[in-house]
């Protein structure tokens, strides 16, 4: 017969030992199990939220006159979010019941919010409405809701510490942003350090409300880093191809002053997140597993918003919070990947970086396994060692072969391809300028030829242009196969596919922070062209084919 073993042995244990520290009173016991099936919960909670929305309707209906003014806007809140918490506070209350209570809540903070920012500056509107989000955490005993709460409240505090003041820093609305969600962590530390002092009801709340904070605060870390590598070329068009677009214009700032602050104070995040590591985790302190440590410390240097990151998943770690250090291990990775595409450096600098980074961390694991290994280790023990180290040196002599030559045939094409201009042509949305890039366009030809089609499925198509020898313009004629013919004076450019459909490398030209109004004067693309088709987008040009420069 099998015996079963009750499934909270771990967690019974965990309360034994708090009650014994004096953590928890003396009678604690573990919450009681929820009895209801997840998906009959869920499905309950999908009534009664589509139960809501008509009955949420009729009410403002009723009571439209009275919420247009700011008064009655803050009457209608204070009842709704009373109602709501009173519900919510009640035992043995049904699923259904209390998913009604949950748009309450949302009406009741809205109608709130627009009285107070209606009548308030808006930080001291922010700072009334994060605290109203507090306190009904506080009121209510529903964990996931008040980590919903907690996020609410991180969000409105970075309104209340965005200083307005610093907009006139190079790249200000970014760099009073970065000081914001800096100003979040530090009292998310705060919170953190406190928690011991508080009594169990307290901490728990603290715990759930510091969960949301924190996550929302990962996200912001990882929207103002920008768009990672290669992310938004898989995200195609549509709406979330833009907003990919418009999180990769985040990281093409200009360095500036405010950068340079940026830079130093990550650092310093990092490090800090290296000791605290180092000092509760005795096998950091190692030589190898310190040196990997301060290689990636180092990064925060060229990513301001990195060393956040990287305290966060330190102190998350060390406490055993491992959802959250999850969620701080996938922001860290999304800003290392956003390096990718900072303008400020070079591509090659880039790359001699990274891969400087990677070189320090490869040979510290292998010091690590050679220092590991058994001292009388046998023959094939130590074959496979061997097969091992020639597969990690072969693996990055490839990868710096394959990244050179790409750069190498890039930098080829600049020299040798035959300059060509290509007239812009009008885009959607109506304005070419979209925050730090400008949408591309081109008349390309359009074909419905069956054939044609076909064949492009197995290899890109050219579009045909002929180039006038003077100016070096080039109309564009026709789209083709690869391997269609050339007539006398014509020339191929092979087409990319972009957002779902064909262009001319790119539909997209980047540029730094500011310089928005030298690129308004764009009328033509100017390319390098191989005899091959092989295209690469090297600058813009006004009308009179004058190429804008790069920098001013």
């Amino acid at each position: 017969m099998t015996v079963l073993r009750p499934r909270n042995d771990g967690l019974l244990q965990a309360l034994n030992a708090a009650i014994a520290r004096g953590l928890l009173p003396v009678g604690a016991q573990l919450p009681q199990p929820e009895g209801r099936p997840w998906p009959v919960t869920l499905l309950v909670a999908l009534g009664a939220w589509l139960a809501a929305i008509p009955l949420i309707a009729v009410v403002g209906i009723l009571l439209g006159p009275l919420v247009r003014n700011s008064v009655g806007a803050l009457f209608v809140g204070v009842l709704l979010l009373a109602a709501s918490i009173v519900v919510l506070r009640s035992k043995d209350l049904p699923v259904f019941v209390e998913q009604l209570a949950v748009p309450g809540l949302l009406v009741g903070g809205a109608a709130l919010g627009f009285a107070f920012f209606e009548n308030l500056p808006n930080r001291g509107a922010a700072c009334l409405l994060a605290l109203v989000a507090v306190g009904v955490a506080a009121a209510i005993p529903r964990p996931w809701l008040r980590v919903l709460l907690g996020a609410a409240a991180a969000g409105l505090c970075v309104i209340v510490m965005g200083p307005s003041r610093l907009a006139q820093w190079p790249g200000g609305s970014m760099f009073s942003l970065w000081i914001a969600l800096h100003g979040v962590l530090a009292v998310w530390l705060i919170a953190m350090l406190c928690q011991r002092q508080l009594g169990a009801p307290r901490a728990a709340l603290v715990e759930s409300l510091a969960a949301g904070w924190l996550v929302l605060l990962l996200a912001a870390l990882a929207w103002w880093a920008g768009m990672t590598f290669l992310v938004g070329g898989s995200l195609g068009g549509g709406f979330v191809g833009e907003v990919a677009r418009e999180a990769g214009s985040r990281s093409r700032r200009s360095p500036g002053e405010g950068f340079q602050v940026t830079q130093a104070c990550s650092l310093i995040l990092g490090l800090a997140a290296l000791l605290w590591a180092g000092r509760r985790w005795p096998t950091l302190r190692a030589p190898a597993p310190a040196a990997a440590a301060i290689a990636l410390a180092g990064l925060a240097w060229f990513l301001p918003s990195l060393g956040a990151s990287l305290l966060v998943l330190a102190w998350t770690s060390t406490t055993h919070r491992w959802r959250l250090a999850s969620a701080a291990t996938v922001a860290a990775v999304w800003i290392v990947g956003s390096f990718y595409y900072q303008l400020a450096w070079p591509l090659t600098d880039k790359a001699l970086v990274l891969a400087l980074t990677g070189t320090v961390l490869g040979v510290l694991a292998w010091l690590a396994r050679q220092k590991s290994r058994p001292s009388a280790a046998s023959g094939p023990v130590m074959a496979s060692d061997s097969r091992g180290t020639l597969l990690m040196v072969a693996g990055a002599v490839i990868t710096l072969a394959v990244a050179n030559f790409s750069i190498w045939q890039k930098e080829s094409l600049i020299a040798s391809g035959q300059k060509v201009f290509v007239a812009l042509a009008p885009v959607d949305p109506r304005s070419l300028m979209q925050g730090d890039f400008m949408r591309l366009n081109y008349n390309i030809p359009t074909t419905d030829d069956a054939s044609l089609q076909q064949g492009m499925a197995s290899a890109r198509p050219h579009v045909i242009a002929r180039r006038d020898p003077a100016t070096g313009v080039a109309t564009l004629v026709r789209v083709a196969p690869s391997s269609a013919p050339l007539g006398a004076g014509e020339m191929r450019i092979e087409l990319t596919p972009t957002a779902g459909r064909w262009m001319l490398v790119s539909d997209s030209w980047f540029f730094r922070e500011g310089d928005g109004d030298r690129w308004q004067a764009a009328r033509y693309g100017e390319f390098r062209v191989a005899p091959n088709g092989k295209a690469l987008l090297v600058g813009m040009a006004d009308a009179n084919l004058k190429t804008i420069p790069i920098q001013p």
